[in-house]
């Protein structure tokens, strides 16, 4: 590990599928573990393993079916659900107990009727049992980004003593802002004791359309964990988007961050958990949506005909994606005509392309989308009237 790398930590198989209708089952299970192992995922979270039998039986055989990645299992701030997942992990090459509590005032009063003593000497002794199992322990401050900065720096601190070697630090609500979550992150690295000894970690939900945002800004003030899902899945309006992540770590030179993930892995990764969970993507979903690299406007394919990084600052095949799609609509201009007849074997003078593209337009408006089948028809039809008229 260099200062920066950022793990990924994938929690399609736990957070993602906590999403309703989205249940895999095991050979499933098994299955998108396997392609995150190829993906280059650091840490694969397989599941909750009190939660249900089928779900400790799952995390089992995932610790079975991959061998370089991490395997976490969740637990509560619970003996029995420590102990269970430490039962789970037993077959993992690399086994981490995630447990932890919530710490903001809101579920200290309400969710565990506790008081901040109490909830810092249970997050202390989770830590200490899950130790007694496993090196690599990963506590969760749920709620944290509504705690109170000075409190969750002392449970930090608390449970850094106990041997915890990553802290999650869960915006569980989605309710920060960007500069508001990365200032959190940058206290924590200034005000908590032994801080060096642990990786920080972002956790965040995008109920507001921030969590990759938010993301981003806990890397630049000094997270150097990410907790994501493929296809930003996950609970209410989901997480941290994986491919959303990778590329802007990827993309922007200004950030001398770097992950392990095999970009051009990552839009098929995406059809096998959209297919397997029956979840499927939004059209407009960035990196993987359907629309992602399509182009139906004139003046933006005549840019990405001339040169594909006038409009596209990712290129497709990074992705995976085999090629940007030029679709013509009624917004289309003759430089994707053009384009698109050629690709289909016709060469158009600029007299043909004239009356074909006039024709064109009159399809395209009782049309959404003119496919190469319409476009053949119309060439055929045009060019031939002009052959027989010479």
């Amino acid at each position: 590990m260099t200062d920066n790398q950022v793990f990924i930590f994938d929690t399609t198989l736990r957070d993602g599928e906590q999403v309703p209708g989205c249940k895999l089952n095991m050979d499933q299970k098994v299955e998108i573990a396997r392609q995150l192992e190829k993906l280059g995922v650091d840490i694969i979270e397989a599941g909750f393993p009190v939660s249900s039998p089928g779900d400790f039986q799952a995390v089992q055989e995932v610790c079975r079916a991959v061998t370089e990645p991490t395997v976490c299992g969740l637990s509560r701030a619970v003996e029995n659900d420590i102990k269970t997942a430490a039962e789970a992990l037993q077959y993992a090459k690399r086994p981490r107990i995630h447990t932890g509590i919530g710490t903001s005032d809101s579920h200290i009063k309400y969710k565990l009727r506790s008081t901040q003593e109490e909830i810092l000497e249970r997050a202390v002794a989770a830590v200490k049992y899950a130790k007694s199992f496993v090196e690599d322990v990963e506590f969760y401050a749920e709620d944290a980004g509504r705690t109170d900065n000075e409190y969750l720096a002392r449970v930090l601190e608390a449970v850094i003593k106990a041997g915890a070697t990553t802290l999650n630090i869960p915006d569980t609500t989605g309710y920060c802002l960007p500069e508001e979550y990365g200032a959190k992150i940058r206290y924590l690295r200034e005000n908590v004791k032994g801080i060096e000894k642990a990786i920080l970690s972002t956790h965040c939900h995008n109920d507001l359309g921030l969590a990759t945002a938010n993301s981003i800004a806990g890397v630049q003030n000094g997270a150097r964990q990410i907790e994501c899902t493929i296809n930003g899945i996950g609970e209410r309006a989901g997480n941290t988007s994986l491919e959303e992540t990778v590329m802007i770590l990827k993309q922007r030179p200004d950030l001398p961050y770097f992950s392990n993930i095999n970009s051009k892995l990552i839009y098929s990764t995406s059809r096998l958990v959209s297919e397997r969970m029956g979840m499927p993507v939004q059209p407009n979903k960035a990196i993987v949506g359907a629309n992602a690299f399509a182009h139906s406007s004139g003046i933006h394919q005549d840019g990405v005909i001339k040169r594909r990084d006038t409009y596209e600052i990712i290129d497709p095949l990074e992705v995976g994606v085999d090629h940007s799609k030029i679709v013509l609509t009624a917004r289309s201009g003759r430089a994707a005509i053009a384009y698109r007849a050629k690709n289909i074997g016709h060469n158009l003078t600029k007299d043909e392309l004239d009356i074909v593209y006039a024709e064109f337009l009159i399809v395209a408006d009782t049309m959404k989308e003119v496919d190469d089948a319409a476009l053949e028809q119309i060439i055929v039809r045009k060019t031939e009237h002009v052959a027989q008229t010479a």
